[in-house]
């Protein structure tokens, strides 16, 4: 048996199909498989893959799972030019589309097959005392939508300025002739210049609408975080380790590795592997998140068809400022998000009080730490017997014991629980979770 050590920093599950693999499927037929050791970081799924080599050792041709080791953190390559995307971009009016308070613009993105392009965005400024500065908040839509402008008057009614852009070259309208390339994921269009790929504009297009609103003479620029839903959600991801300006990020729903596990597993497993290798290595963001350095809060759902629990456990463990927030059977929606992403924002740029807050290495087999500067008014436990597909498996809530002495909530793990995490509550009603926890039943499978 051979054993590989190795980080958890940038990993993908790819087919053993280029010749450069040739060599892992030989030592998997002589030894037999392997067995994976990953610093830190031991899960069922794990031990699925290994599993997997292991039936698939005695067939050289089949769908043999390997894994792919990328370049170190200070090897990532990162395409964008921040000190371009810093300049604030020109901006133009977009008539017809202005919105009870919120205006509407275009701004110049980057060029793309060699044409200038321009981005929609909505944004608004709060009402503020003369020469106040307020703090700001750039808003990242997920897929099939689009800039929203309640989405923005949802966070200026907070006391936030806040800009909401297109990402796929359209308008609410529909797509419009400057627009850049269309989404979602770009798997397509791997094999085009990487600065005429979706990412690549995306990611630009969030960072410029950063530079503009930091440039507004009401916004402190020292004062501006991001939040994104699902696709939106995976930008913030990517987004968050080129842009050191935002002061925190929040993305709902969307995580990095998508070939571990994701809605796009398959898609990346089962198609031509030199064009997934490419893709995962240039965009899955578990290339970003290592350098990601501002506080993050990871807004989750049980049941994710999209991402779901194993690659969001995975992405969160890369970013060592973390906060989670783990709601059981969270629908996935374009919704603003729960009032925890609030709280959040207001306890980084306003000074409000925190979230409850869990130490990074305080919890184990059926306990949890929390702080005592951020007291909680009650715990559960959440768990599941089941195993395989997550977005299938059912859950049972439990209420937990706080010991408010010894600062520590327990409970007693329900027989057959296969993984469980624990809910910890203040007395309004906002939640911080614990991270998931396999058991021992739930490793076996």
């Amino acid at each position: 048996m051979i054993q590989l050590m190795f980080t958890a920093t940038s990993k993908h599950y790819l087919p053993a199909r280029s010749p450069k693999r040739q060599l892992v499927i030989v030592l998997v037929l002589i030894f037999g498989g392997f067995n994976f050791t990953i610093l830190n970081e031991t899960t069922a799924a794990d031990s699925q893959i290994t599993s997997e080599l292991s039936s698939n050792s005695a067939a050289p041709d089949s769908e043999t799972v390997v894994t792919n080791l990328p370049a170190s953190e200070e090897a990532v390559r990162i395409p964008w030019e921040l000190d371009q995307l810093s300049v604030c971009p020109r901006t133009y009016p977009a008539l017809g589309f202005e919105s009870n308070g919120v205006q509407a613009v275009f701004f110049d993105g980057l060029p793309w097959k060699g044409k200038p392009t321009r981005v929609f965005a909505y944004f608004g400024i709060p009402a503020h005392k003369e020469g106040e500065k307020v703090p700001g908040i750039v808003l990242i839509h997920g897929g099939g939508g689009t800039a929203y402008p309640d989405w923005v008057r949802h966070w200026t009614a907070l006391g936030y300025a806040a800009i909401a852009m297109d990402i796929c070259g359209a308008t609410p309208h529909g797509r419009h002739e400057n627009g850049g390339p269309q989404g979602w994921g770009g798997f397509d269009q791997i094999n085009q210049p990487i600065n005429d790929q979706w990412t690549y504009h995306a990611v630009a297009d969030v960072i410029l609408a950063h530079t503009l609103l930091r440039s507004f003479p009401e916004v402190d620029a020292d004062r501006v975080g991001m939040t994104g839903i699902s696709w939106g959600g995976y930008l913030t991801c990517i987004v968050a380790g080129v842009d050191s300006r935002f002061r925190f990020a929040v993305p709902v729903y969307g995580c990095g590795f998508l070939a571990y596990n994701s809605a796009w597993r398959s898609k990346l497993l089962e198609g031509n592997f030199e064009m997934s290798e490419k893709w995962l290595n240039l965009w899955d963001p578990s290339r970003y998140l290592p350098k990601a350095k501002m506080p993050f809060l990871w807004v989750d759902g049980t049941n994710d068809h999209f991402y779901p629990l194993d690659s969001l456990q995975k992405s969160y463990r890369l970013t060592l400022r973390r906060t989670l927030c783990t709601r059981v059977y969270m629908n996935h929606s374009h919704q603003w998000g729960p009032e925890e992403i609030r709280v959040f924002a207001d306890s980084i740029l306003k000074a409000g009080p925190p979230l409850p807050r869990i130490p990074i290495l305080g919890q184990g087999p059926g306990w949890v730490d929390f702080d005592p500067t951020t007291p909680i008014a009650s715990a559960e436990l959440n768990f599941t017997l089941q195993t395989g597909n997550w977005e299938e498996r059912k859950w049972g809530t439990l209420p937990a014991t706080v010991s408010r002495g010894t600062h520590k909530v327990t409970a007693v793990i329900p027989m057959r629980t296969t993984a469980y995490f624990f809910n910890l509550i203040n007395i309004h009603g906002m939640i911080v979770s614990s991270e998931l926890i396999m058991t021992e039943e739930g490793a076996k499978h």
